[in-house]
């Protein structure tokens, strides 16, 4: 063959092969996405045991996440104003949201403290932020000493809340 065929054949060949690129095509995706409402909590009442009595023996105070106040042990309830603490929440609507409560907290007054434990809240097992917004109350006991010194005592605990 002589090498002018040659040439034109391989010049044909590559026509050939390369001809497949002028049929090829493109797209130009696209992409999105949504920024959701930053979740936030804040309290709107504090947990309160009101005011209680200590003796000889050791007892709790316990306040339910309805605001109801029960002793029991050698401790006795004198009045002042129990209440559950009471938070709110705002984030994106429609979004539920999990709540981790406190272990344990310490209230003290000068040297002497008391714990106070377990943290129950009202919100059920998968609480909503209907219209953006969702409320919950938080109950606790409170262990009292035996002879627990006499005193105004003041503390404070965390609770977090975050998107499921």
């Amino acid at each position: 063959m002589p090498p002018s065929i040659k040439i034109a054949s391989v010049a044909a060949l590559a026509a050939v092969i390369l001809s497949g690129t002028a049929n090829a095509a493109s797209v130009t995706g696209s992409a999105s996405a949504s920024i959701a409402t930053p979740i936030a909590i804040s309290q709107t009442t504090a947990l309160n045991f009101g005011t209680i009595t200590a003796s000889a023996t050791a007892g709790t105070a316990v306040v339910a996440t309805n605001g109801a106040l029960s002793v029991t042990g050698g401790t006795q309830a004198l009045g002042g104003t129990p209440a559950a603490a009471a938070f709110g929440v705002t984030g994106q609507s429609g979004s539920t949201y999990s709540i981790t409560l406190p272990t344990t907290a310490t209230l003290s007054s000068g040297a002497s403290s008391m714990t106070v434990g377990t943290f129950n809240h009202s919100a059920g097992a998968t609480p909503t932020l209907t219209g953006g917004s969702s409320a919950f109350n938080v109950g606790a006991t409170l262990n009292i000493g035996s002879n627990q010194a006499a005193g105004a005592y003041t503390g404070s605990y965390a609770i977090t809340v975050n998107y499921n």
